[in-house]
């Protein structure tokens, strides 16, 4: 202490200081007091005191008094390390390395600090003063197992593998012969491999392997064991041994497709790309029968001979791999050969012969050649595999033949109707999808995934209201919405935040975009309490893996989509801002006096109608929220439920940036990280980023319509820009114009011919011609009709070379959408897209979007999608007209309310 006590205090000061590290907060707040009483200044006492109260809830109590004991005992390291505690807690860890660097001032040998200050450094990934930090400690305290443990970590995250395996074979040495005892076998045998795996790491796969097998007797983990000696065996190129032993690891696990593709290796008969010789596919088929006499029950050992062989073959493979399965009535088949579709002429096998079987069972009712008869069960999972090849083929009205089919034959399967409802959704009819996933739903009201595909085909629809209510059903009790936040259901954020956006609320999309990035700070901050566990429990190869996990977080999927999202929102912020309570005032006073009543009374039943949901809402939370022990558990109020404040932002552009910056680092790769970098840096009026991104496009994909749109677009506008003035425009022009012709597509041609030969070159291409007519329009507004014309000729072109059959399968709907919007809002030509519309409706006659006349909307059922549960309390509608109603019973089945639909029929 910087402060001496007497002695009764300074047994007090012993007690805070237990009561925090047992959280007997209460008990420790006692002892404070009572100490300040007699010393109201002393600075160790008051910090105590603020770290307490801090672990209570009181924050800004607790800095205030942690800075008022720093300022009463500058030279208490007590004082800083818990400063150090303070700051850590509200994730601020490099103020709180500062304090603890501070603290070791004034005391360099405190082991407590020091190990706080390691797990910081780890956290922050400071790696040199990590290593230096493990170091000390260990000088401080050699006998201490988890210390050499921890230096040696530090020298492998420091990429120095070699000091590791050194530092690690140094602490084996300290130890006796028969370490270790019964109860620590476990952690030695994980460490053990924890040095191998540096081995190999490092290059040195001899002696690894040597290290492995002498202490084969210490290690508990077998399994671990066997695999780590077959990897060391390929990478030396014992290639029998490896075979010997892949051998004994199938007759462990022999559904586990890393021992095969291990086992291909040793033999010579693997390849990455999997194209194989005719004499190599032989080999391989031989090989897999022998496997498959030897492991009858493996279901791999017959599916992987699918990818490689071809013909006859692959026709004899793939009709014995399936004719179990549909016998048995799995409903994954298709998925687990949706891989195979890839190839058209695997694709084209796999239909003739499910056609042949679906003509055997209903001629003979069984399969050809066979004797056996089939159950009735299989002709329905035969149209059920039938009706998603067709789907996968672009095919929709032969899959829902197919699929109405197997549910007029079966009707309680609920996997038939969350296929038909996929089916919509490709077809283009989103409000039938959803209503289609929710009688599915209804079917089984206790399955967790079936809601949470209802969920997600609502959100497809823009259904968000009914979608929430569906998806509470399945949270706790209590304040449901925020249970979907604290679960990190990320999927059902990403799909709610993509319908708001598509249906302009800024705000809501925002909330939801940036809570999922919320979630990824969130996980990164997880990783905090295992830098110490780890080293305890000795989990060093997987803990390892989990920084490096750590590392990459931000580059997947999920992150990606929020980012974009977020970044869509603020630009769509910029080009469109959010007007001033002056602007709308000054709006409403050019109104006719009737509208301007009309406007008010919308604008307080609108206010009226969100403060009683509010109201609601709290009740809901008040009467669900009371514990066992009659306590209402604490919990923070959203102040921005609608994501209101996250539009008031001075500059949306710095906002994007933020998250731009974020993709950059992590998703280089990405050709949507470019795109949404020219947007926001064009918006910016930063040229030479604009220009980095459009140089990234193209090396990325020199052919995609986006990179070429960017392309021609950035050097049109550079065009524009008055000459240069001063001499910082002066060398950005120089640069352009150093630059301008390392783009192929533009040495010595102007814009307007380099449109036109990326023209001629994708001709054929639909997404291709939009972009160069959207261009050609740029560059020439005057031949607005020619740019028209050269989407609106892609249709005849298509048909006359395919047929109108043909050229179906080959558009694809989200395509047409584009083309469309583009015809509407970049050309401004509302007829052309009228004219467009009318075409797609043809191609596409389950589209609401183009109101084919098969779709919902046009057949006016979507009236009818209009249901009531009484059990599960969800009411809503399935569909934008609120004219008719059916209900739900108690079971969940649809019931006729009036009119005279018995059942749903889309």
């Amino acid at each position: 202490m910087g402060a001496s006590l007497p002695p009764k205090e300074a047994n007090l000061f012993k007690v805070i200081v237990k009561s925090y590290e047992t959280k007997q907060y209460k008990k420790g707040l006692k002892a404070a007091e009572a100490i300040l009483k007699k010393f109201p200044d002393h600075g160790e006492t008051l910090a105590m005191k603020g770290l307490t109260l801090n672990c209570m809830g009181r924050k800004s109590e607790a800095y205030d008094l942690v800075r008022l004991g720093l300022k009463n005992d500058l030279k208490s390291h007590v004082c800083w390390h818990v400063y150090g505690l303070l700051y850590r807690s509200d994730r601020e860890y490099r103020e709180a390395i500062k304090c603890y660097r501070n603290a070791l001032r004034i005391d360099p040998d405190n082991i407590e600090i020091l190990r706080d200050l390691s797990l910081l450094q780890a956290q922050m990934r400071d790696l040199t003063g990590f290593v230096e930090t493990r170091l000390q400690l260990l000088t401080l305290k050699p006998n201490h197992r988890m210390n050499w443990i921890g230096f040696a970590v530090a020298h492998h995250l420091n990429s120095n593998g070699s000091k590791a395996v050194d530092i690690l074979e140094a602490y084996e040495g300290t130890l006796e012969d028969d370490y270790p005892p019964e109860n620590e076998r476990c952690e030695h045998g994980e460490m053990l491999l924890y040095k191998i795996s540096l081995l190999e790491e490092c290059g040195s796969l001899e002696r690894a392997l040597e290290e492995l097998r002498k202490k084969e007797y210490k290690i508990v983990d077998k399994l671990g064991y066997k695999e780590q000696e077959v990897c060391l065996l390929l990478k030396l190129r014992h290639f029998e041994d490896g075979e010997r032993l892949y051998k004994v690891l199938l007759s462990m696990n022999p559904d586990n497709y890393r021992y095969y593709e291990g086992l291909q290796r040793c033999l010579g008969l693997y390849s990455e790309d999997g194209k194989y010789s005719s004499d190599e596919i032989d080999r391989l088929a031989a090989t897999y029968e022998s496997l498959a006499q030897q492991y009858p029950i493996s279901s791999a050992v017959k599916r992987i001979p699918l990818d490689f062989l071809g013909g006859e073959k692959f026709r004899e493979a793939a009709e014995n791999y399936i004719r179990p399965l549909l016998t048995k009535g799995v409903p994954s088949l298709f998925s687990d050969l949706s891989s195979l579709y890839d190839l058209p002429e695997k694709a084209d096998i796999l239909e003739q012969l499910v056609l042949k079987l679906e003509q055997s069972i209903r001629t003979i009712g069984g399969y050809p050649g066979s004797v056996d008869k089939e159950p009735p069960s299989t002709l329905m999972w035969t149209l059920f595999y039938l009706a998603q090849h067709y789907d996968r083929r672009g095919q929709y009205d032969l899959a829902l033949l197919k699929i109405d089919e197997a549910i007029e034959h079966t009707p309680t399967v609920i996997d038939l109707y969350l296929v038909k409802s996929r089916i919509l959704k490709h077809a283009g009819d989103l409000a039938a999808a959803a209503a289609l996933a929710d009688e599915a739903r209804c079917l089984d009201l206790a399955d967790r995934y079936i809601n949470s595909e209802c969920v997600k085909r609502m959100l497809q629809a823009d259904q968000v209201t009914l979608a929430e209510k569906t998806a509470v059903l399945f949270t706790k009790d209590g304040d449901q919405h925020n249970n979907l936040y604290d679960m990190q259901c990320m999927w059902y954020e990403l799909a709610s935040g993509e319908s708001y956006l598509r249906q302009g609320d800024l705000g809501r999309a925002l909330k939801k975009f940036l809570a999922v990035e919320k979630h990824y700070s969130d996980i990164t901050e997880d990783q905090f309490d295992f830098h110490s566990y780890c080293l305890r429990k000795m989990t060093l190869r997987t803990y390892v893996e989990m920084l490096k996990f750590q590392d990459r977080l931000h580059s997947y999927p999920y992150f990606h989509k929020a980012a974009a999202g977020a970044i869509r929102c603020y630009l769509r912020l910029y080009d469109s801002p959010l007007k001033s309570a002056a602007e709308e005032d000054d709006e409403m006073s050019k109104l006719p006096p009737s509208q301007k009543k009309k406007l008010r009374q919308k604008q307080r039943k609108a206010e009226a109608r969100a403060k009683k949901e509010a109201e609601v809402k709290n009740e809901e939370s008040s009467a669900t929220g009371v514990s066992r022990l009659g306590k209402r558990p604490v919990k923070a109020v959203d102040p921005d439920p609608h994501g209101e404040k996250l539009l008031q932002v001075e500059d949306p552009l710095v906002e994007a940036t933020k998250y731009l910056k974020l993709l950059q680092k992590h998703s280089p790769d990405c050709l949507e990280t470019h795109l949404l970098s020219f947007e926001v840096n064009m918006r910016k009026q930063k040229i030479l980023l604009a220009l980095q991104a459009v140089k990234h496009l193209v090396r990325l994909d020199a052919d995609s319509p986006d990179s070429h749109r960017c392309m021609i677009k950035f050097f049109h506008k550079v065009g524009s820009l008055a000459a240069p003035v001063t001499d910082t425009e002066k060398l950005v022009w120089d640069v352009l114009e150093a630059e301008r012709p390392t783009f192929s597509l533009l040495h010595e041609k102007s814009l307007i011919d380099a449109n036109n030969i990326f023209l001629e070159k994708n001709r054929d291409s639909l997404m291709h011609r939009a972009a160069a007519a959207e261009l050609l329009h740029v560059l020439e507004p005057n031949k607005k009709a020619d740019a028209v014309k050269l989407i609106e000729d892609f249709a005849n072109d298509s048909a006359s070379i395919n047929g109108a059959q043909g050229s179906l399968r080959k558009w694809k709907l989200k395509e047409c959408i584009t083309v469309h919007k583009c015809l509407d809002t970049a050309l401004e030509d509302h007829e052309a897209a009228l004219r467009w519309k009318e075409c797609c409706a043809d191609y596409f006659p389950y589209s609401t979007y183009f109101g084919g006349s098969r779709s919902s909307a046009t057949m006016g059922l979507s009236h009818h999608l209009i249901r009531q549960s009484s059990e599960n309390g969800v009411a809503a509608s399935l569909s934008t007209d609120q004219d008719a109603a059916a209900s739900v019973s108690s079971n969940g089945r649809l019931q006729k309310l009036e009119g005279g639909f018995k059942e749903l029929v889309i």
